[in-house]
């Protein structure tokens, strides 16, 4: 299994619950999902100069299946509607492997 640790500068927590909401079947239908999600009220450290105010973690069954997810044309569609339009930056911190 692979997890992905991202940051993120959420602007519009509506339309990027919208988003969530869209493309989380996508997710759990290929054994994917969502671990941990934290809204972040401060930062003490970062290596990027913008705010992060999101901090989750998603998995996959392999790297494969992650390949698959973002390169789907709906997942992609999904994102250009919703992602794009409430989220201002993203940083992936971490991405490493999991015993399930």
């Amino acid at each position: 299994m692979i997890e992905i640790l991202i940051g993120l500068n959420v602007t519009d927590e509506k339309i990027y619950q919208d988003y969530r909401n869209a493309m989380s079947p996508y997710l759990e239908k290929i054994g994917g999902g969502f671990r941990y999600d934290f809204l972040v009220a401060k930062t003490l450290k970062s290596q990027v100069t913008h705010d992060i105010n999101r901090v989750f973690t998603i998995y996959f069954p392999s790297i494969e299946a992650k390949n698959a997810f973002f390169n789907n044309p709906q997942y992609k569609n999904i994102r250009e509607k919703y992602f794009n339009t409430s989220v201002s930056h993203i940083v992936s911190i971490a991405e490493y492997q999991i015993e399930p």
